[in-house]
């Protein structure tokens, strides 16, 4: 198990989100890929842009890492968000299917 660097597709995530592109964020998922924000389920291409516009890149937010650890293809973060939608801080799980994200998905806190 190793405590930072992340991986590859996990700190692109991170530099997308943090430089609203977009493109280059929906890029980074393969294409049954998913994100899963406190169990509403956004899949695909589609499902992807549209969490990217609701709820990140359109809600200007920005991500700070604050600790990760990854096993294998999976990688535990825990990180702080601030945007127009939501600020605090939140775990992820990032799973990573060679250069391409294959989920990502935010823990209900409490």
């Amino acid at each position: 198990m190793d405590t930072m660097p992340i991986p590859a597709p996990v700190a692109a995530f991170v530099d997308a989100i943090n430089s609203a592109d977009t493109e280059a964020f929906v890029a980074l998922f393969d294409s049954a890929g998913f994100i899963d924000d406190w169990g509403t389920v956004y899949r695909a291409p589609a499902g992807v842009r549209r969490w990217a516009g609701s709820d990140a890149i359109g809600a200007r937010a920005r991500m700070r890492v604050l600790s990760a650890t990854t096993e294998r293809e999976t990688t535990t973060m825990r990180f702080d968000w601030s945007s127009d939608k939501f600020t605090g801080e939140s775990t992820g799980i990032f799973v990573v299917h060679g250069d391409r994200l294959a989920s990502f998905v935010i823990l209900p806190e409490g």
